[in-house]
């Protein structure tokens, strides 16, 4: 059974960072595909970013709304993601999730999801 939980949500100021980890079990994330995903109140979800494999090089991308200031990453040891959110502002709140896919290669289409923290930036 594939579990993902994530941790490090939390209220902070606008211009604050906050680093959100997720720790897999049942998978290992050096075949799988992660990715990050938030939903803010009464919008639809939208992907943040995620880490993908083409052979043995590792691809990153990252929605519009977050390049430059949320950087993805990964420790393999410890089969867990990070999602490092810098200059946050108000409209990063939201309910951030961690997903994994069964594939190596694309982020985009998870096949598991965790739980979700919240993350509330003040302004």
């Amino acid at each position: 059974q594939v579990q993902l939980v994530e941790s490090g949500g939390g209220l902070v100021q606008a211009g604050g960072s906050l680093r959100l980890s997720c720790v897999a079990s049942g998978r290992s994330i050096s075949t799988s595909a992660m990715g990050w995903f938030r939903q803010a109140p009464g919008k639809e979800r939208e992907p943040v970013g995620g880490l993908s494999w083409s052979g043995l090089t590792t691809i990153t991308m990252y929605g519009d709304s977050v390049k430059g200031r949320f950087t993805i990453s990964r420790d393999n040891a410890k089969n867990t993601v990070y999602l490092q959110m810098n200059s946050l502002k108000p409209e990063d709140t939201a309910v951030y999730y961690c997903t994994a896919a069964r594939t190596r290669n694309n982020w985009s289409r998870p096949d598991y999801w965790g739980q979700g923290t919240q993350v509330t930036v003040s302004s």
